[in-house]
Order: C-alpha cells, then sequence, then structure tokens
C-alpha cells in the first residue's frame, strides 16, 4: 500500500528498514532485518508494513561527525513545518534529532548551514518525507555519512534513482578528486558500520 490515507499500524504489522541505496539495505539485511528498497527520494514503490527511514544522512549540526548513528523525534520540510511527530525508536548510542526532508542534496558547506537554519534540522536526508506522507513511519533511524566540514564532493552524484551506484561517476570523482574521494569513501564505510549495529537493534 502506497497512500497518503492508510490503515491503522499495528504490532503485528512487519517492521521495514526502508533504504534509499542498495548498500544500506546490505548492511542492514547481513544484520537480519527486514529491508525495502525504496530508492533515491524514495521513488520506488513502498514495502508493505511499519516503516522506517533507515540509511545515510548529511549532516547539518556542527558537532556531528561521520559515523555518528541519530534517532528522529521529528521529521520536518526544507522550512520547519513537520511532517512526522512520534517516539523516536530506541538505539544503542543514537543521538535524538530532528530530520529535514530535503528534495535535493545540500552539500557545500554554506547551504548546509543555511538549511540547518531554515529548517531546525540536525540532519537531512531525501526519503523521510515521502515516507511520513505514507502514514506508515513509524521513526527514522539514520547514519551521519558526511558533514559541512567533510562533504561529499564529485561523488554526490554517484547514487542512482533506482538505488544502484554510478559506477562512471565514481571513477571520474576519483581522477578529479582522488582526495576528497577517499575520505568520503572512509566516511562512508563508518556511516555503514553504524548501520549494520542499528540494524542488528531494530531487527
Amino acid at each position: 500500500m502506497d497512500s497518503a490515507v492508510a490503515e491503522p499500524l499495528t504490532a503485528a504489522d512487519p517492521l521495514t528498514l526502508a533504504c534509499a541505496l542498495r548498500v544500506e539495505a546490505r548492511a542492514a539485511g547481513k544484520a537480519g532485518a527486514r529491508t525495502g528498497l525504496v530508492g533515491l527520494g524514495a521513488g520506488l514503490p513502498l514495502p508493505e508494513g511499519r516503516l522506517v527511514s533507515f540509511g545515510f544522512a548529511g549532516g547539518l549540526a556542527d558537532d556531528l561527525e561521520p559515523g555518528a548513528l541519530v534517532t528522529a523525534t521529528r521529521v520536518v520540510d526544507e522550512h520547519g513545518t513537520t511532517l512526522w511527530e512520534g517516539e523516536p525508536l530506541s538505539v544503542s548510542g543514537a543521538r535524538q534529532v530532528v530530520v529535514c526532508a530535503t528534495g535535493s542534496v545540500a552539500n557545500e558547506p554554506g547551504a548546509r548551514r543555511a538549511l540547518g537554519a531554515r529548517s531546525g534540522g540536525h540532519v537531512a536526508d531525501m526519503e523521510s518525507g515521502r515516507l511520513a506522507a505514507s502514514g506508515r513511519l513509524v521513526g527514522v533511524v539514520r547514519a551521519v555519512s558526511d558533514t559541512g566540514a567533510r562533504p561529499v564532493g564529485a561523488l554526490v552524484c554517484a547514487g542512482k534513482p533506482d538505488g544502484g551506484t554510478d559506477w562512471g561517476v565514481v571513477a571520474r570523482a576519483f581522477l578529479t578528486q582522488p582526495f576528497r574521494s577517499m575520505g568520503t569513501a572512509l566516511d562512508a564505510r563508518k556511516a555503514t558500520a553504524a548501520l549494520a549495529r542499528a540494524a542488528r537493534e531494530l531487527a
């Protein structure tokens, strides 16, 4: 079911970690969690049951480092309007934050600061807004993969709409920005390990 008007959820409904990228879904699946691939911006059909917006997030707050786990108390849009609010999911070591649902990646430090100030969000992702609109979102658990001090750089375009990886973009990024791309890859590895830990608790 993929509708803004949903049937009431019950504890019997399956809990699915909705992931934008295949790498996120693999990390959660190997940890024993039920996963669903929803693509960038949650543009693919949504899975059934109770949904957790799960995966990487861009840090908007200066005190969040790559690999940090967060769990949402609220999801807001780019102007700070609340799209979802609820009890944060319990994940060891996760910081309780406001998640900003955005339609595009804020990669540069200035853009991140502006988005954080405008929305009140601590992290940003492109999927939580649509998942909230489904009426079946029960929480958001994310791992910070990049920050204003450590932006993604040319790898920002490596994700494909279907959740795959554009390896041509990856190759060009490592050729043109080798040090930045290596740093991004290491930060993504930290975030992936954090997601695996979180998925084991949510499974």
